[in-house]
């Protein structure tokens, strides 16, 4: 698979109405945190609907958060996804979520070019010691990805993830700052 090329910019009005749109689609909104009892797609940090009208004030609270950085995903030529991480400035460790929208680009890499930047983020400009995720155990695909970049196995959540229907196991996946070699660090000078 080709290495794709991809930047974290800051997210803008037309980046979430772009996410909103993609959250329409059961598929996106069931890879990134699934769908609320009432059928509304959820959203880690704002609720796509209400942030596009928001003033300047609630959207520089939602978007400049030092606990919760979001950021947009991009080609050169465009909003592909959104990149999450809420930190825990105390333990000095990050959750990471990452969602490509575009479904035509699914399994193509840029999940791979996304966590690799974002690792870059959290280990260099945040200096974070620790960043994890938490993996449905129905998205084999994303667990491969983390397996690949050198995300350890720390635990699983027994039943903790709704999904047509039933309810499955998510599996918690870390990595330390010292796990990640310079080797691997790329420079960028989006974000």
């Amino acid at each position: 698979m080709r290495q794709q090329s991809i930047a974290l910019r800051y997210v803008t009005r037309e980046d979430v109405a772009r996410l909103k749109s993609w959250l329409e689609d059961d598929e996106v909104a069931e890879s990134w945190f699934g769908r609320y009892s009432y059928g509304d797609s959820a959203h880690l940090g704002y609720n796509p609907a209400e942030v596009i009208e928001a003033g300047e004030d609630e959207w520089a609270s939602t978007f400049g958060d030092p606990a919760h950085s979001i950021l947009s995903i991009y080609t050169k030529e465009e909003h592909i996804g959104e990149f999450h991480v809420a930190i825990e400035e105390a333990w000095g460790d990050g959750q990471i979520s990452i969602l490509i929208g575009r479904k035509d680009l699914w399994h193509k890499g840029y999940g791979t070019a996304t966590m690799r930047a974002g690792l870059d983020l959290c280990f260099g400009q945040l200096g974070l010691y620790r960043v994890w995720v938490d993996v449905p155990e129905y998205n084999t695909w994303a667990r491969r990805m983390f397996d690949r970049l050198g995300f350890k196995h720390e635990g699983t959540l027994r039943k903790s993830r709704p999904h047509e229907g039933a309810r499955f196991d998510s599996v918690v996946m870390g990595m330390l700052s010292t796990e990640y070699g310079a080797e691997e660090r790329q420079d960028s000078d989006e974000v």
